[in-house]
């Protein structure tokens, strides 16, 4: 019986090698969802453009980063938890490009691209940053 992927807790050290594994497992979870190879590409990319963003905001008190990824049936969510200063992983500069782009201003190509919402949250001491790229319902691969 072949059991599906939905869930995947990671706890990350700042290496640039887990960040790319990282990154193959969001490959995997919007391939397996039916997405175009263009989008699974600029998801991959997001999604470790977000990690080495994620890495510069870890301290020696909290040198890890959490990463997980979700698979619903209408999206997939990659959230970057950090304990630390309330900041959030992919930083508010880029959020703030990101969302000067949603609202029609042109600039280079955006390395979140791949991700249709960024979302911050902080919760106490932990920053949470949500990358969700939305897909549509089809028959997973096998």
């Amino acid at each position: 019986m072949a059991t599906e992927l939905t869930r995947l807790p990671v706890l990350l050290d700042a290496d640039p090698r887990l960040a790319a594994a990282i990154g193959g497992a969001a490959r995997y979870l919007a391939d397996t969802a039916g997405l175009e190879s263009d989008a699974v590409a600029q998801l991959q990319s997001s999604v470790l453009a977000a990690c080495y963003q994620a890495f510069e905001h870890l301290t020696a008190a909290h040198p890890h980063l959490i990463v997980t990824l979700t698979r619903f049936p209408d999206r997939l969510e990659v959230a970057l938890s950090h304990q630390g200063e309330a900041l959030p992983a992919v930083g508010l500069d880029t959020i703030a490009g990101l969302a000067t782009q949603m609202g029609g201003a042109k600039s280079g190509p955006d390395v979140f691209a791949g991700v249709d919402r960024v979302q911050y949250e902080a919760r106490g001491a932990e920053t949470v940053t949500l990358l969700t790229k939305y897909i549509r319902e089809v028959t997973p691969r096998l």
